[in-house]
């Protein structure tokens, strides 16, 4: 077994390290997968609190890449938010939905890593107190190998690679790629266009 050289953190401090320090400081890119996706709130400016959307769009107009893979659609507040920021609409941010996406990690620039229990939401890794966030773990390191075996399984999901032998593709509300068979009546790609999900209506 390879040791492993990460920081754990939990409640607060999830929110502070892993929004704050990394996801709002981030240079080229932030890849982010979780189950669940909420308009959590994120302090843009000292005691202003904005939609995390917000926080996406200003890293798009910094030239970052921002990418969202989620298992469920999104909350309406947050799809409310998205329609208010054009440069997310116009493709900014890029979603993708598979069902099966469980883990939830964040990767910055290639180059750190967040892997833990919370969801991006309100509750998880978002600004909420911590007398009602939920109990939360995770790690946060910068070791070359846990990043490429993330980014590993990251881009076999993001890229429909998976789809290629997933069980469950039949009865996919979204699938990213071709399955492991052409489905009579429909094209074997579901007519997805990759990077736009067609549940969250774009």
């Amino acid at each position: 077994m390879k040791p492993l050289e990460a920081e754990l953190l939990f409640g607060g401090a999830l929110y502070r390290r892993v929004v704050l320090e990394r996801m709002a400081q981030a240079r080229e890119s932030v890849l982010i997968a979780t189950a669940n996706v909420k308009a959590m709130l994120v302090e843009l400016e000292t005691g202003r609190f904005r939609p995390v959307v917000d926080l996406f769009a200003q890293l798009a107009k910094r030239g970052v890449t921002v990418r969202l893979l989620h298992a469920e659609l999104p909350s309406r507040p947050f799809r409310a938010a998205f329609d208010r920021q054009q440069r997310l609409v116009r493709g900014g941010l890029e979603l993708k939905l598979c069902p099966r996406v469980h883990f939830k990690a964040v990767l910055v620039d290639g180059a750190w890593l967040y892997v833990g229990s919370a969801n991006l939401t309100g509750a998880g890794l978002g600004a909420k107190g911590d007398d009602v966030r939920n109990f939360e773990l995770g790690l946060v390191t910068e070791d070359f190998d846990a990043i490429d075996q993330v980014s590993s399984l990251y881009d076999a999901v993001w890229s429909g690679a998976s789809c290629r032998t997933c069980k469950l593709h039949r009865v996919c509300p979204d699938p990213i790629g071709p399955g492991p068979q052409r489905v009579k009546g429909r094209k074997a790609d579901g007519g997805v266009v990759l990077g736009r999900a067609k549940r969250f209506g774009r």
